[in-house]
């Protein structure tokens, strides 16, 4: 559903996935449009926002958002005036609370490129933005990008095309099974010195 109010003539807004099915062109006529809430509603990396210059707050938290630098590109032009932001419960923001394999050290990174994109955030997810991350930001925000791994199909396609090699340490002429030369065999020890740690294990009709 769509909820709204009117507080000194701004409008707020919280919009559900039936309301919307997931397009956002409605919006474009909410031209004074402060806060929009789109929790919930399993957008992805094509979300598009018409410009809302007026907009301070946004939600996007608990949505299929994978790709961070596009969808910060696209909010830098749209919604210069954002200064509310979060992304909580997306692949593209690295919460350890929610992806074990990420902790605090990714979740800085992640919070440096995105006040290098957007500025004038004053709170991202749910911690307001400090002076030293907003230093941070400005000098190394932009190498703070984080590299998404190869496809993994593509990586399993090529590795099946090419012939499967299984590690061995055996040299390359004892591989050839038709000219194997190695024989199988039983071995027998016999330690013959007196103070030798093997004359524990010698019967006594083996002296």
């Amino acid at each position: 559903g769509v909820f709204y109010c009117w507080k000194e003539q701004a409008l707020r807004i919280r919009l559900g996935i039936d309301a919307l099915t997931r397009s956002l062109e409605g919006l474009k006529t909410f031209s004074y449009l402060e806060e929009l809430i789109l929790d919930n509603n399993l957008l992805g990396n094509d979300l598009l926002l018409p410009r809302l210059p007026h907009l301070h707050t946004l939600t996007l938290n608990k949505n299929q958002i994978t790709e961070l630098e596009s969808l910060l590109d696209h909010l830098a032009e749209v919604v210069p005036s954002l200064q509310y932001l979060s992304l909580l419960g997306n692949i593209a923001c690295p919460n350890e609370l929610v992806c074990k394999e990420k902790d605090e050290d990714d979740y800085q990174r992640y919070r440096y490129f995105v006040l290098h994109k957007l500025t004038n955030l004053k709170f991202l997810d749910t911690r307001k933005v400090t002076r030293r991350e907003r230093e941070e930001a400005l000098i190394r925000g932009a190498f703070m990008k984080v590299v998404k791994p190869k496809d993994a199909k593509g990586s399993s396609a090529a590795a099946s095309a090419s012939p499967e090699m299984h590690y061995t340490p055996l040299p390359a002429a004892s591989r050839d099974l038709t000219n194997h030369r190695g024989i199988l065999g039983k071995c027998r020890y016999i330690y013959y010195g007196k103070h030798s740690e093997g004359n524990r294990f010698i019967r006594d009709d083996q002296l």
